[in-house]
């Protein structure tokens, strides 16, 4: 939705301005004899009687373009005010030179100067006066800083000792050794940042959960969150992101007064205004209010405080109302003169209020996201405020200080590059103590250890616990040691037969590590939504699920033995049909460790389609933010999901995992092998502290299980292990591996190859095709570096000589043909490619080509092909199979 202002009624339109001025003196008076809180308390009940009886039926959904807290309430600012404008503008100094310096240096590597220019005053009010960090006896607030500005906070921490001025600069220069991220990446920068933002819209969106996670830790006793505040800034551009609101109506609804966003509004986007014919502010008001939060504006500095108590009739809210933002940016690029006649001249009322005041007068009128008065009396408000979350929105302007080379201007956040002209005028503007010659040689400024402003800066982070941003590694109190996998997960490890499917062996283990009493309550179980689908209703009554406000109704199956439970201190997370919060409230869960001194383990189960797929960006983040836990993609496989078709059935979250260096994805298609993965994976994470999850696709279809045979262990952590194999003796041969689903459909082909062609298999499990392809390049990588003593991969050893192989999975080709390179025998791949279907699993199966006559035939073909096999059988297994060979491929459109 875009507002665009209203225009406003000019006092001739109003048909009695007696009456109207009365009613306007009536409620100027009970704000001055009462308070405002009062007159609104009246307003708001007026405004419900006129829609009750059918005056209006909505009212404004925002307030005036004015700021929220009038001069009288603002507290005394409480630091020194004048060493803080300087510090502020020695940050802003060495965050340009840095930029600046990198692309003189290197010209393609490129930086942001405007963002961190907007928000300069925005994140040193919060550093001075309100981001606390972790102490022994206090753990510390969590701030989601806007991405774009990394080069400020990089250079608030050169002068706070934290980095040298080698490490500055080497900004975006890391492969060497020495250097900075671009943005907040924890994984490149691992005793720094503590959380990602560099993907627009995943900072909110995580900062919503990370403040309901906090609160779900406190109701469940496993760390004491009072007091700790999130802290989230981020940019009005960045608003626009679906993900950046998903999470605005649950943070209202659980009254998360423990966060506070700063939308930083310098309206502009990255090419332009964010709003151009509209007012990005005051929709932005509209859509926060809507979803139930507490808004603050933050526009007008100072300066402008004589003029609104000059202005009683109230004509400056009138021009602010008519003017959109593509105007406020075209004036905010231009001088006081342009100023006066573009903005104040257009109203004779307008006009004289600033007829006594220069044109350098009008040009110091800042916005108020650059007045550290008004910005600490916001953040002051919204720390205090209860009962909702609240957003500050702090009008500034892009590039501000960068004057005509880029203040305000629509080219703003590309430039990476100033002339000297604009780097001693930007000196000037903020005077610093620099020289002509250390401005032309961009030379970083920093005080000497005993300046005033050094021991200003130091003594307010020692005031608020310490340096910010800074991620610890480690909790000090480890998880405690679980239960022996006999114990949870026995009945997988010796199934003899029993018919299960692997997601109902999963959910098995899980509820059994659940019940350890030491271990299990640190389990975090995330769902969202159909926990009954996938088995775990029995979770219900044994955990309860997490509601703030404990159960407010009794449920309709409250009779039954898996009624819904809800309670404060429920353990499962059931989020709802949202995947991304799911994923959000597991990256809190997974990287309690480092962010909450508490370390845990989540596990997310969830349909493998909507996973990777919808939210893998914030899989990423999680990786970046070296998250531990589980990912159970259930239901998974492109032909196991029977009669649900196109978009429910997963061909290619495996490739995607794939693609994740610390993601350990697997496609078990036994019991025990997910018993003997899980394990592996809690020996990783939590005895190992290794900075990996798993990600373990789980089927619904079921079968009867087999024990575990002896000493397979290793090899199915590994990826590939040998199953089976019939005809042992006979001499023609091929090699048969499958995964997850299909390796049924392998050992039934190769049931089919020995009965009806006398032809013999190994049949192999493919645990991971990515861990068997990991491996396989790290080995080809250390071998290329040595003459002699190569080593021979896991892949190298299970699959010798040249008998044909045939691989299959329930995935796309591409996903077991990442063990092709590594392979020295012929490889056939079979696999799921194209659009899904709705058909039982047989025909699907039969449809993508990966049942066990195509598994058969291939294998016929690839031992024809090397002659191994008379092309006879290859014409008879045609027939004899049943195969279509006029049908379109799957994949073809």
């Amino acid at each position: 939705m875009t507002l665009t202002p209203p225009a406003q009624p000019r006092r001739t339109d109003d048909s009695d301005p007696t009456e109207t001025a009365e009613w306007i003196d009536a409620i100027e008076s009970l704000t001055r004899q009462a308070s405002p809180q009062r007159a609104n308390f009246v307003l708001n009940r007026v405004l419900d009687h006129a829609r009750r009886i059918g005056v209006t039926t909505s009212g404004l959904p925002y307030s005036a373009y004015r700021n929220s807290i009038p001069v009288a309430q603002q507290p005394a600012y409480p630091g020194d005010l004048a060493m803080e404008e300087r510090i502020t503008s020695i940050i802003r100094w060495n965050a340009l030179a840095m930029v600046v310096r990198a692309n003189r240096a290197y010209g393609e590597l490129g930086g942001h100067i405007a963002s961190y220019a907007s928000a300069a005053e925005i994140f040193e009010v919060g550093f001075n006066h309100f981001f606390r960090a972790r102490t022994a006896d206090f753990a510390g607030d969590l701030v989601y800083f806007q991405p774009h500005s990394a080069p400020g906070i990089y250079a608030r921490a050169f002068l706070e000792g934290r980095l040298d001025e080698a490490d500055i600069a080497n900004y975006r220069q890391e492969v060497a050794g020495k250097g900075l991220c671009s943005y907040p990446h924890p994984w490149l920068m691992k005793d720094f940042w503590q959380v990602p933002t560099g993907s627009m819209g995943i900072g909110p969106l995580s900062a919503v959960y990370q403040a309901r996670f906090m609160r779900y830790l406190d109701a469940r006793g496993l760390a004491p969150t009072e007091g700790r505040h999130v802290w989230g800034v981020f940019g009005d551009g960045e608003m626009d992101e679906p993900e950046s609101i998903a999470g605005l109506t649950l943070a209202a609804r659980e009254t998360l007064d423990n966060l506070t966003f700063i939308v930083n509004c310098n309206l502009q986007r990255l090419d332009g205004p964010v709003r151009g014919n509209g007012q990005i502010i005051q929709e932005l008001e509209s859509l926060f209010i809507g979803a139930g939060w507490n808004v603050i504006k933050v526009l007008w500095g100072s300066e402008w405080d004589p003029l609104f108590a000059a202005d009683t009739n109230h004509v400056l809210l009138r021009r602010f109302a008519e003017t959109v933002d593509g105007a406020y940016q075209d004036l905010g690029s231009k001088a006081g003169d342009y100023n006066r006649a573009k903005f104040f001249d257009l109203d004779p009322e307008a006009a004289a209020l600033v007829r006594h005041m220069s044109d350098d007068d009008i040009h110091k009128l800042k916005r108020g996201g650059h007045d550290l008065k008004k910005l600490y009396a916001a953040f002051a408000a919204a720390r205090a405020h209860k009962g909702r979350p609240t957003v500050i929105l702090a009008k500034t302007k892009k590039g501000y200080g960068m004057g005509g080379a880029g203040e305000s201007r629509m080219t703003a956040h590309q430039a990476k590059k100033l002339d000297v002209e604009a780097l001693l005028a930007f000196r000037d503007r903020f005077d610093l103590p620099l020289s002509d010659q250390a401005v032309e040689s961009l030379s970083f400024y920093k005080p000497a250890e005993d300046s005033a402003e050094i021991r200003y800066l130091k003594d307010r982070r020692a005031t608020l616990g310490g340096y910010l941003p800074r991620r610890s590694e480690a909790a000090s109190t480890p998880i405690p040691a679980r239960p022996q996998p006999d114990s949870y997960a026995g009945f997988a490890l010796a199934a003899d037969g029993k018919e299960m499917s692997t997601t109902m062996a999963a959910v098995r283990i899980l509820g059994n590590l659940l019940k350890d009493k030491a271990f299990g309550p640190r389990i975090v179980p995330i769902v969202a939504d159909e926990a009954r689908t996938f088995g775990m209703d029995n979770l219900f009554r044994q955990i309860g699920i997490y509601a703030p406000q404990g159960q407010l109704y009794d449920p309709e199956d409250k009779g039954s033995m898996m009624f819904y439970k809800e309670a404060a201190n429920g353990q499962l997370l059931e989020e709802g049909i949202t995947e991304a919060g799911a994923l959000s409230s597991w990256t809190a869960a997974g990287t309690a460790y480092s962010v909450h001194d508490t370390e845990l383990l989540p596990v997310y189960i969830y349909y493998s389609m909507f996973g990777f797929q919808r939210v893998g960006d914030l899989i990423w983040a999680a990786a970046d933010q070296r998250t531990r836990g589980f990912l159970l993609g259930a239901t998974a496989g492109r032909t196991t999901l029977s009669g649900e078709g196109l978009q429910h059935q997963d061909g290619s979250s495996h490739l995607a995992a794939a693609a994740i260096p610390n993601c350990r994805a697997y496609d078990p298609a036994f019991a025990y092998e997910l018993a003997v993965i899980m394990e592996h994976g809690m020996e990783r994470m939590l005895d190992e502290k290794r900075d990996e999850f798993f990600y373990i696709t789980v089927m619904n279809e079921n079968y009867a299980q087999p024990s575990i045979p002896e000493g397979v262990e290793g090899d199915i952590v590994r990826g590939l292990y040998r199953l089976s194999a019939t005809l042992p003796g006979v001499e023609t041969r091929v090699r048969l591996i499958g995964s997850g689903t299909i390796l049924r459909e392998v050992m039934a082909a190769a049931e089919i190859l020995a009965a009806e062609y006398g032809i013999g298999a190994d049949v192999f499990s493919a645990t991971s095709f990515t861990e068997l392809a990991r491996d396989a390049m790290a080995v080809e990588r250390r071998n290329r570096f040595v003459v002699k003593n190569a080593e021979e991969s896991h892949l190298a050893r299970m699959l010798p000589g040249d008998l044909p192989v045939i691989a299959a999975s329930d995935y796309v080709r591409a996903f077991p043909g990442q063990i092709a390179p590594f392979v020295a025998a012929p490889l056939t791949l079979l696999g799921t490619d194209g659009f899904g279907r709705s058909a039982n699993r047989q025909s699907l199966r039969r449809f993508f080509e990966v049942d066990r006559q195509h598994i058969a035939l291939a294998a016929i073909k690839a031992l024809v092909g090397r002659g191994a096999c008379e092309e006879s059988v290859l014409t008879r297994a045609i027939a004899d199979l049943g195969i279509d060979t006029g049908a379109d491929a799957p994949w073809t459109l």
